[in-house]
């Protein structure tokens, strides 16, 4: 759908049942992690790209389990697989959410923005004629106050 002037709310029940089925999704993914900087380097990159390594490798290991020693676990590393697939089968629906959010995010917001600059320009106009205005004006006037710190000049080049 084109992107058009967005008029919409979101009431609170609906705000709890979001949250809700979000929680509940965690629930149902309870070995979900949280990797660290550093750990996310360590690992062994995947995606789209391995998927395919992966699912070929699965068809070996379940068409020739003789060719393992006893050590290697060919049925945690099926589960792993299976796993595999379906959380990025899952994460290109929650990728797709996401995006659409991030998205409705950014243009609500830009709206809202635009409208805001409106209404300063009125309550600007307005100030001297309506009593009680002035502190307001003066407090949105402070976001638009530039830094008095100058900014470093640039050291000249040799």
């Amino acid at each position: 759908m084109p992107y058009q002037n967005i008029d919409a709310t979101l009431s609170a029940a609906d705000i709890q049942a979001i949250e809700d089925d979000i929680n509940a999704i965690k629930q149902k993914l309870p070995f979900l992690v949280t990797l660290t900087s550093d750990e996310r380097k360590s690992l062994f990159k995947t995606g789209a790209s391995r998927l395919s390594l992966i699912v070929d490798t699965a068809g070996i290991a379940q068409d020739f389990p003789n060719i393992f020693p006893p050590s290697f676990n060919i049925t945690a590393f099926l589960r792993d697989v299976e796993l595999f697939q379906k959380l990025n089968e899952l994460k290109l629906k929650v990728d797709s959410l996401a995006s659409q959010v991030d998205d409705t995010c950014l243009a609500v917001g830009s709206e809202a923005a635009k409208e805001a600059l409106q209404v300063k320009d009125y309550a600007e106009a307005a100030v001297d004629t309506v009593p009680g205005l002035r502190p307001l004006v003066e407090r949105i006037g402070q976001h638009f106050e530039r830094s008095r710190t100058p900014a470093a000049a640039p050291e000249p080049k040799p």
